[in-house]
């Protein structure tokens, strides 16, 4: 674990000062991230683009800061992000995609890439997605999905942005599957649905609790320079999955087509993050997982 340079907490148990982070985007996973760090050794400053958000970050500990990325970013906001990055170790960047448009997403990131090379930012932790990936009937590891400033995919591209060339920082880019959990429960996706395709796809979904685990260890333990899957273990077909996240809450279940030997849908694989960071998926049996959605 590095120390801080920039006024981080002391970590009791070690001795050592924790590691100040910045998480952009205090949204849904990134709220449930700052306020798990907040509640450890960290320093944590957040931002959000909703001014009603404020009071909940405070409460959590989080020191909260309004930014909005996009046509409205300006000088203010750059000096903003400028100072927020000066006083942070580690930038957790967790914008999602927000347009269709072909070039959106670099374009809405390109100002954060130049404020992290301005400010001298250490580390990046670009939380990204399996949707990266081809929608094949195969196993899809990190190396089938190669983030370049100029690969076709937009979430690479951006990927691409924050991987340093010349050493600047060090970023570690973790691609998470399907996110399910609190106020997130599957069975809303698809309940009612008739004759979809694809039954026999399998699910890659992941529970906000490992991922913010996964986040977390990542932090903790330094494990920079790697790109990582992140998903649960098992990978039911959506034809049974979905009719039983439906009927955990009282839903119609879906109905999917007479598709039994067909063979469709990319599997998510995971085992390099199981391999390097020491920390125990809680949710790998996403059916089990119903329950605490």
């Amino acid at each position: 674990m590095t120390s801080s340079t920039t006024g981080g907490s002391k970590d009791a148990a070690s001795g050592a000062e924790s590691p100040t982070v910045l998480v952009l985007g205090c949204g849904w996973l990134g709220m449930a991230l700052a306020s798990s760090l907040a509640a450890g050794s960290h320093r944590v400053l957040g931002t959000t683009t909703t001014p009603e958000h404020i009071p909940a970050m405070q409460a959590a500990g989080i020191e909260p800061h309004l930014l909005r990325l996009g046509t409205d970013f300006g000088a203010p906001s750059e000096a903003l992000l400028h100072r927020l990055l000066s006083n942070a170790d580690v930038l957790v960047l967790n914008v999602p995609p927000r347009a269709a448009t072909a070039g959106a997403y670099p374009n809405l990131l390109r100002p954060v890439h130049r404020a992290v090379a301005a400010a001298g930012t250490k580390h990046v932790l670009f939380v990204s997605s399996t949707s990266v990936y081809p929608n094949e009937p195969r196993l899809m590891r990190e190396s089938d999905a190669i983030s370049t400033r100029d690969a076709a995919s937009d979430v690479l591209r951006a990927e691409g942005h924050f991987v340093p060339r010349y050493g600047q920082w060090k970023s570690t880019v973790v691609r998470l599957g399907g996110l399910i959990g609190p106020e997130r429960a599957p069975g809303r996706f698809l309940a009612g649905r008739r004759d979809l395709e694809q039954g026999n796809a399998p699910v890659n979904l992941v529970h906000l609790t490992d991922v913010v685990g996964v986040l977390g260890c990542i932090i903790e333990h330094g494990a920079w320079g790697h790109t990582f899957n992140v998903c649960a273990a098992q990978h039911p077909r959506r034809r049974d999955f979905y009719p039983a996240a439906a009927k955990q809450l009282q839903l119609t279940a879906p109905t999917f087509k007479d598709e039994q030997d067909e063979v469709s849908g990319k599997t998510i694989d995971s085992s390099l993050v199981r391999s390097i960071l020491p920390y125990q998926f809680k949710h790998d049996n996403v059916l089990e997982a119903l329950a605490y959605c």
